[in-house]
């Protein structure tokens, strides 16, 4: 006889309440439910395909699941801890519905092969929303970066001014970034769309299943091909959670730009008020809230990420209890990426350019520094001998306290005799964008053409 956990028939005294508390999932794990009477669903039309339930068994347990997931929608379904997850708590219910026909539902199948079924219905789910959360952001980037290409600010390395560049060819970068991200999930998304049911608890199963068929109703590509692996593989997890890391790492180093440029001392842009707050005690704050917390939830996806791979590090083979600690970090994860992308957007919508102070700040610095010594290169002096004469051309600058354009040909010219008039085309900033004219630069004509590219792609 049975108790109530459907499975303890062969204990002789029942879990104690500290244990049932410490083991059950249902407090977090109810985020299935939907995808748990998705993967049942499937499982009971196979099974009754395959002649091992009845066709009134199904349309019981048709009956049942449509009646809990609606209760489950309505906020009206009643979770009980003392069913330890959201599997048992359906089924309970189920059978109190239905009787016989939902205590049926489970043959042929282990709540190991369940709760991989349903994780990977919820990630692909989750995959699919998150892919086109960043193609909303993407757009965002495109609508900001289209009338800024020939807005110029200063590049930089080791955060010290580098050459000129334009403030829209600045944002295709993390434009690529995203591409790449989309990319990935869109790989991962392969792998986790492959159906672990019918594998049971570990070797799979001794009823005639056709578990191609469940995985046709499922929309999964195809089925694990091993039931040891399947029902204990969290590798999909653990490949998603690196992905959503890579995401959260770049959408925090362009917090970290736009922390820098929203400072009065670069003043580059604004960031619109509904992402910022106040000091409690300094009245003319404005601080950069939403940037900021992107850099620390960054920290709390790469650490869901150092979760699962330690989890399952030192795991034998096949299922072990250890897995129901992956869904805590998986759906955080989710959680947190898909706020960050949808919030992400609406704050790249809004934000103000200053031209102005981006243009200063690229005359600061010697950014044109290199265009002078491709203009020595380019009539006949030796790299490595131009290099050596620019700098001496900044030091010499530096002492006269002005640009590189600030100083006369005549003054030049002791530097190298091959500077001659023209050379102060090369050290505008508007000449060295241009000449930066090939796939990949900084030319306003070829930003153009990446912004087109890039909208063509993501339409």
């Amino acid at each position: 006889m049975q108790d109530k956990d459907g499975w303890s028939g062969r204990f002789a005294e029942p879990v104690a309440e500290l244990v049932k508390r410490y083991t059950a999932s249902v407090g977090f794990d109810h985020k299935l439910a939907l995808f748990d009477i998705q993967g049942s669903l499937a499982h009971a039309q196979m099974l009754a395909a395959c002649n091992i339930i009845a066709a009134q068994d199904l349309d019981d347990i048709k009956r049942g699941l449509a009646q809990i997931e609606n209760e489950i929608i309505a906020g009206e379904f009643a979770w009980s801890p003392d069913f330890e997850d959201v599997h048992l708590n359906i089924e309970k219910r189920l059978t109190a519905l239905v009787g016989d026909a939902g205590k049926r539902l489970h043959t042929g199948r282990s709540r190991n092969d369940q709760v991989a079924t349903d994780v990977r219905l919820y990630l692909r789910h989750a995959i699919d929303d998150l892919l086109g959360l960043i193609k909303l952001l993407q757009i965002a980037l495109l609508d900001l970066a289209e009338p800024h290409t020939n807005t110029i600010m200063p590049g930089y390395t080791h955060l010290q001014v580098a050459q000129p560049i334009s403030f829209a060819h600045h944002l295709m970068a993390y434009f690529e970034m995203l591409k790449r991200d989309a990319e990935r999930l869109r790989d991962c998304r392969k792998r986790v769309n492959r159906l672990p049911l019918g594998s049971a608890a570990l070797a799979g199963t001794s009823y005639p299943v056709k578990r191609e068929m469940a995985a046709e109703l499922l929309g999964f590509d195809g089925v694990c091909e091993n039931s040891l692996d399947a029902v204990s593989d969290r590798d999909f997890a653990i490949e998603f959670t690196a992905c959503a890391a890579l995401i959260m790492t770049h959408l925090s180093r362009f917090s970290e730009e736009l922390i820098l440029w929203m400072n009065p001392r670069f003043g580059f842009i604004g960031i619109a008020d509904r992402f910022c707050t106040g000091s409690s005690i300094m009245p003319q704050k404005k601080n950069p809230d939403v940037p900021e917390l992107v850099r620390g939830k960054t920290g709390r996806v790469n650490g869901h990420l150092v979760a699962l791979l330690t989890l399952m590090k030192g795991q034998p083979l096949a299922y072990n209890k250890d897995n129901q600690e992956d869904k805590e970090p998986l759906f955080d994860t989710v959680e947190t990426l898909t706020q960050t992308l949808r919030i992400y957007a609406d704050m790249i919508a809004g934000i103000k350019v200053n031209p102005e102070a981006m243009r200063s700040a690229a005359l600061q610095g010697y950014a044109t520094a290199t265009d002078l010594a491709d203009y020595l290169v380019k009539k006949g002096l030796p790299f490595r001998d131009a290099h050596e004469a620019v700098a001496q051309a900044v030091r010499f600058a530096e002492k006269r306290s002005c640009e590189l354009s600030g100083i006369s040909i005549a003054e030049l010219q002791q530097f190298s005799k091959l500077i001659v008039e023209d050379v102060y085309q090369v050290l505008s900033l508007e000449g060295s964008l241009a000449s930066r004219n090939h796939i990949g630069g900084t030319a306003p004509n070829q930003v153009e053409a990446a912004i087109a590219r890039a909208r063509n792609g993501l339409s």
